[in-house]
């Protein structure tokens, strides 16, 4: 009976709130309705939450990390919801990311836990599927996508402190404001949704489930992505058809990941720019299916697009192993791509490595070599500092830029031929030389002066003694190999297109507020800083409720003018601890000062100690495309990013034998290595959790970051 007059009073509501919206329109005054539209919500809601409460269970962790992707995790439970009488539960993969080492689930009316397993995550979604030994246990009525109306009620329910045995839900009333939302994954809602709920139902008045409650972004795919919007008024669930339809592959223990076609566009604009193609990854879906460079995507499944943003919005509910049909335009024909199987996000593959440092802020075509590894194949082959390297396989090179690209597309153990002019001499010679794998080897600590000072000049064809050109030719422009394109600057060289450094940019200790978000922070520009010199960039990212500015600054002016270096000291807005959604900040934090200095895009990095460091490291991955290493005191990062392809990140790790944590970071030492990424790491077996100013490491520290731009 209870249940049918709720369904009454339910029906009766929505009758009454566009009728007392028009009385309101017309005549000014719905008093006379207002107490019966809140008595009838109210009983509504309480009736919901009654039908809805016994699917919904309280979940608590133990052990894990404290800090996950530069994320402090919540304290306390957190929520599921029973999706299968045979004790299959699901949740937000966000309840899960700090690794347990055990997972308890409370079911409602019963006062003992129940230990869960992990049995697979839905990693493109954020959804976690636990299971329990149980049997009989009910399971929520769900409404269909196609039944969802934007502006209709919807409640965010939750168990957190509530008394699982005997207590109701925690509630958050709102409404459904959007559908399709995070490249068409989700629908949104203006309820309340923060850790207390994330992993429990989103229900209509009816009491039945309108998705799962998740953190999202649509920048980010990792577990944390979206925390920074909780109880914001922007919430997202995913939609119960779409987590009952994973459900059979998830029990099967298949986690299930995000399906990829493998390219990059050629344009960052993704809401503005035409899908022109730009590269395709070796080896994925793209690649396998004929795609090239230079393609322009018109139509996926079916549905014409424009933009890039299109293409992912189709893309975004796909999982690896599902098919798409794609028609793109190349030269004057369109080209059909049926039924392309999408691959997962492919893991860091080695880096081809050829052994020198290349000469900056130089005018002339070419590589001019600085330095050359004594252990690496340049030396080998005898290259020799002072050399210069004109061609790779033929293909002309215009800078430093050009060349990393062009070994970074070779594996280590290729072959490639080299075009080499001798320091002093007008002989160019072929070389062939066997590429290694890129290696954590630092160079020199007294390396020779790195820059020529000439950052701002243009690019001059070099030219022999007696005025002619590499390999005899007359005086005039070098001829350019037709077969293939010039290899182009890879993103982070200090050559590529930029504004104008501004001559009168201000030097010393300066302080900054920005005065729309109230992001604030601190830059040390050298006073011998020069615009003609290309400078790296150091992001200080200071441990919680400390900024260090002085004690930082202290040991790193002189650094910064002997190396080169720019210091940006960022600050957090918590005082007990970054949070992701400051990358953001910080990455326009950088384009900022690219505006302004002349920077080294192949020596940015980040700098940190403690949850800093965890934070530093969390940075290098999420602004990968600005960001070429982490050096880091301290601190750990369990969870690397899922897709590593195309990343050359290298890092530098301190850690003190007597801090605490020692464990942790020892772990991300294999995790990095496991992905190749280059890894330096020492271990200090007296020191503890603080900042590291041994001058040996300090040295080491310089060595690494000069040696950022090794090719």
């Amino acid at each position: 009976m209870m249940r049918e007059k709720a369904m009454r009073q339910t029906t009766l509501l929505r009758m009454l709130i566009p009728l007392s919206c028009a009385l309101f329109l017309v005549a000014g005054n719905v008093s006379a309705n207002g107490d019966d539209l809140d008595a009838a919500l109210e009983q509504a809601t309480k009736a919901a939450l009654e039908r809805i409460a016994p699917t919904v269970v309280q979940i608590r962790t133990v052990g894990g990390l404290e800090v996950i992707g530069g994320v402090r995790k919540g304290l306390g439970p957190t929520t599921g919801v029973i999706v299968d009488p045979e004790g299959y539960i699901i949740s937000s993969s966000f309840n899960f990311a700090s690794k347990p080492s055990a997972v308890a689930v409370y079911l409602p009316g019963r006062q003992e836990p129940l230990n869960a397993q992990i049995v697979a995550q839905d990693q493109t979604r954020m959804l976690t599927l636990l299971k329990v030994e149980a049997t009989g246990l009910p399971t929520p009525a769900f409404v269909p996508k196609s039944e969802i109306r934007l502006g209709q009620w919807a409640l965010a329910v939750g168990r957190t402190w509530a008394d699982v045995s005997a207590g109701p839900p925690s509630v958050s009333v709102g409404i459904i404001s959007a559908k399709d939302r995070i490249w068409g994954k989700a629908i949104q809602t203006d309820a309340k949704v923060s850790p207390v709920n994330y992993g429990g139902p989103l229900i209509d008045l009816e009491g039945r489930v309108l998705g799962i409650l998740v953190p999202l972004s649509p920048q980010r795919d990792d577990e944390t992505a979206g925390v920074e919007w909780y109880d914001g008024g922007i919430g997202f669930a995913i939609p119960m058809e779409d987590v009952l339809a994973a459900l059979p592959r998830l029990k099967q223990g298949k986690s299930l990941v995000r399906g990829l076609l493998g390219i990059r566009m050629k344009s960052r604009d993704q809401f503005a720019a035409p899908p022109v193609i730009g590269e395709v990854s070796p080896g994925m879906a793209a690649a396998k299916a004929g795609l090239l460079p230079g393609d322009v995507i018109v139509e996926v499944d079916g549905k014409p697009v424009v933009r890039y943003a299109q293409v992912q919005h189709i893309l975004g509910v796909k999982y690896a192993g599902d098919r798409v049909s794609l028609k793109v335009k190349r030269g004057d024909q369109v080209l059909d791509f049926p039924n392309i199987e999408l691959t997962g996000p492919v893991e860091a593959t080695a880096v081809a490595f050829l052994g020198i440092l290349p000469m900056r802020d130089d005018p002339e075509t070419g590589v001019a070599v600085r330095y050359v590894f004594p252990n690496g194949p340049a030396r080998q082959a005898g290259i020799r500092p002072g050399d210069r390297i004109l061609r790779v396989n033929e293909q002309p090179l215009l800078d430093r830029g050009t060349l990393a690209a062009a070994i970074s597309r070779q594996a280590p153990g290729s072959e490639v031929t080299l075009d080499v002019k001798r320091k002093d001499a007008d002989k160019i010679e072929k070389i062939k030389v066997r590429l290694a794998e890129l290696t954590p080897e630092l160079p020199d600590d007294e390396l020779p002066e790195g820059t020529l000072k000439q950052a701002l000049a243009p690019k001059q064809p070099l030219v022999l003694p007696g005025g002619g050109r590499p390999g005899g030719q007359p005086p005039g422009p070098p001829p350019m190999p037709q077969p293939r394109p010039m290899p182009q600057p890879r993103p982070g060289d200090a050559r590529q297109p930029d504004p104008a450094p501004k001559p009168d940019a201000p030097k010393g200790l300066i302080q900054r507020t920005d005065p729309a978000t109230g992001h604030a922070y601190w830059l040390y520009v050298p006073e011998n800083y020069d615009p003609n010199i290309s400078h790296g960039l150091v992001i200080w990212l200071h441990p919680a409720g400390d900024s260090m500015e002085q004690a930082i600054l202290r040991l790193w002016q002189d650094l910064c003018k002997k190396h080169h270096l720019i210091l940006l000291g960022p600050k957090a807005e918590n005082p007990s601890g970054w949070l992701t959604s400051e990358a953001d900040l910080i990455r326009d934090d950088l384009r900022k000062i690219a505006s302004e200095y002349t920077l080294d895009r192949s020596r940015i990095v980040t700098h940190g100690l403690a949850d800093g460091a965890t934070f530093a490291l969390y940075l290098a991955f999420d602004a990968r495309e600005q960001i070429r290493g982490a050096a880091v005191f301290g601190g750990a990062l369990p969870n690397l990013p899922r897709d590593l392809s195309g990343n050359r990140l290298s890092f530098f790790l301190v850690g003190g034998g007597r801090d605490p944590e020692i464990e942790a970071f020892r772990a991300l030492k294999p995790a990095l290595e496991g992905h190749r990424f280059p890894v330096n790491y020492r271990e200090l077996p007296e020191h503890g959790n603080g900042y590291v100013s041994d001058a040996g490491v300090i040295r080491a520290l310089m060595s690494w970051i000069e040696g950022l731009d090794r090719i």
